[in-house]
């Protein structure tokens, strides 16, 4: 028997978060003496709310405050509901509770960003324009573009990264055609600002691209050539350090700066933490080339989020918004002056988060991080999402995808849930298909992992796997985020053999079309933008599910298990891939997967 379901709105009156003072009815089914709420924000004590006895349920109306709440059912005052495996509720001694989070009446997300196509590039390995480069002292250009990036330590013992492709933003506009014939709507550039690395992830001078990558000119050329064909440009924002070759610390005296590491009365100073100057500093995760920031310092704050700061200077060009690289680094009060910088330029600008975790519950360095009540972001990176996917393709188990898909639906706001940056892949992690179909090197050397690839034999299996994963990245609730080369079906284990070049000379047709399939899917069904999501069969290997508005319906089957599964269904439905049309019924193949659509819907 079902006693309480948070995704049945007879059961819980609105789906998922709420604005605050909304008034929401709980109801819960059973043959029971009494029940009582038990409730609670986030870091306070329960309080109880009994539920009224009607007809065959329970029921009361609550209303609450923005935060984050905790609740579950008192059952004849001895018993629990609470949060089960399958995400309803089970009567148990030791409850599991379930969450809420209410969101300030205020707050609202970009639409533009929901429907989309992200398209993730890392600048020097994309594409090179410019045939000639100059490049600088301690810096290495690689003369042929398909080398294998530098990987082993120098004689010190040291990864530099100092070694560079040449991709520039001239090569991104060059290939904007073909960006936008994806779908892309949205271009993530990882770090271009000027610095020492190839992944600049070590900021050398916030308010210079970097030399190797074009100028300023170039850049605004960019966001105005993306802008004409419906592209919007994402800056990756690193606010929790910096390098110790930059502007502000100048470790090596490269800069005509007087940085923190040179003088104590350097302006840059109070911008970082040293234990013993100038050796001896705080660092991100050791890194001693990665100097941390001290994000409470008003010098620092002012130059990123005030007048005619970082933020101001860039979001002016008409870039499209910002990720924030590590945020749940950063304090609250600095994201949220963030956010308050950027949509004081334009409203419309988006703030992803990078978070590994559900972001809307996440606890770092023992701090509850309020990502989504209404001051914060706008969306962030989905990890889980992209874990269980993976999880449900190698295993061949949908469990925990049809667990996690609910638990977003039930933690999220809507909008929100709608703007999340689903990846599969990214410069952090291994290359998709090399999850999917490669061997485990996980224990091996990054010289073993530069030579393991799929082997030819295994090739076409694994690319129905990459077809199947990003099929589910495509069509469920959230926006699609490709890693450059992701769709030519690009190898590559850990950092940096997961950011190798982009093969132009070999591009695989046939995942690229398949991509330009998922593109165009998105962009002629509304569904997948704020539709609902309904899962209609979720058993063992095989996953049904449809999204749907008032005004299109999808529906996705993908069976993994080794027989075939028979739909049946009222009257006529087209299926998109094969373009064939069933009548009453449609036979899923074994490790099979289809889109359908009523044509008369």
């Amino acid at each position: 028997m079902e006693y309480f379901n948070p995704l049945d709105k007879f059961y819980k009156s609105h789906t998922g978060a709420v604005p605050e003072n909304t008034e929401i009815t709980f109801r819960v089914k059973g043959n029971f003496g009494s029940v009582v709420l038990l409730i609670k924000k986030d870091g306070e004590s329960d309080y109880y709310i009994p539920l009224e006895s009607i007809d065959d349920y329970f029921e009361c109306n609550v209303s609450l405050k923005t935060g984050l709440y905790f609740y579950c059912f008192h059952i004849n005052g001895n018993n629990f509901l609470g949060l089960d495996k399958y995400y309803t509720a089970t009567l148990t001694s030791e409850p599991k509770r379930f969450q809420l989070t209410v969101y300030d009446k205020d707050y609202s997300v970009p639409t533009w960003l929901k429907g989309g196509v992200i398209y993730q590039i890392f600048p020097d390995r994309f594409y090179r324009a410019e045939k000639e480069k100059h490049i600088e002292q301690n810096k290495v250009l690689h003369d042929n573009w398909k080398d294998i990036p530098v990987f082993e330590p120098n004689e010190k013992g040291q990864v530099l990264n100092n070694d560079f492709f040449g991709g520039d933003i001239k090569g991104i506009i060059e290939k904007l055609d073909y960006i936008k014939s994806l779908g892309v709507t949205v271009i993530y550039l990882n770090p271009i600002f000027k610095a020492f690395s190839n992944h600049r992830y070590d900021t050398g001078d916030y308010m210079s691209i970097d030399p190797l990558l074009g100028t300023k000119e170039d850049f605004k050329k960019l966001i105005d050539k993306a802008n004409h064909l419906n592209i919007k440009i994402v800056l990756d924002g690193v606010f929790n350090h910096t390098g110790d070759d930059s502007l502000y610390f100048n470790k090596y005296g490269n800069y005509p700066s007087i940085g923190a590491y040179q003088s104590k009365e350097s302006k840059y100073f109070g911008w970082y933490n040293f234990t013993e100057y100038p050796n001896k500093y705080d660092s991100w995760w050791g890194i001693t080339v990665l100097p941390a920031i001290n994000e409470k310092n008003q010098g620092f704050i002012d130059f990123i989020t005030g007048e005619n700061g970082v933020l101001e200077h860039y979001t002016k060009m008409g870039i499209g918004g910002w990720r924030l690289d590590v945020v749940d680094e950063l304090p609250t009060e600095f994201v949220r002056k963030i956010r308050t910088a950027v949509k004081k330029v334009n409203s419309d600008a988006v703030i992803i988060g990078e978070v590994w975790e559900d972001a809307s519950n996440k606890i770092a360095y023992g701090v509850r991080r309020e990502y989504f009540q209404g001051r914060e972001l706008d969306s962030v990176m989905n990890y889980p999402l992209k874990n269980a996917i993976i999880d449900y393709i190698k295993s061949k188990k949908i469990n925990n995808l049809s667990y996690l898909i609910k638990e977003q639906i039930d933690h999220y706001p809507t909008f929100v849930l709608n703007s999340l940056m689903n990846i599969l892949s990214t410069h952090d992690t291994c290359r998709l298909i090399t999850v999917l179909g490669g061997e485990d090197c996980l224990n091996k050397s990054k010289m073993q992992m530069s030579k393991t690839f799929i082997p030819e034999s295994e090739l076409q299996k694994s690319k129905e796997k990459l077809k199947i994963a990003s099929l589910l990245q495509y069509t469920l609730c959230g926006v699609p985020s490709v890693y450059y080369g992701d769709e030519t079906g690009m190898q590559g284990y850990v950092d940096p053999l997961n950011r190798q070049t982009y093969p132009w000379d070999n591009q695989d047709v046939e995942l690229i079309k398949w991509y330009k399939f998922l593109g165009n899917l998105r962009s002629k069904y509304s569904a997948f933008a704020n539709g609902e999501f309904c899962e209609i069969y979720a058993q063992g290997g095989t996953f049904i599910f449809k999204r749907s508005t008032d005004k299109s319906e999808v529906m996705i089957a993908i069976n993994l298990d080794n027989q075939p599964v028979t739909l049946e269904f009222e009257g006529k439905l087209l299926e998109l891939i094969s373009k064939n049309q069933f009548t009453g019924c449609f036979e899923l193949p074994a490790n099979g997967y289809a889109v359908l659509v009523n044509q008369d819907f």
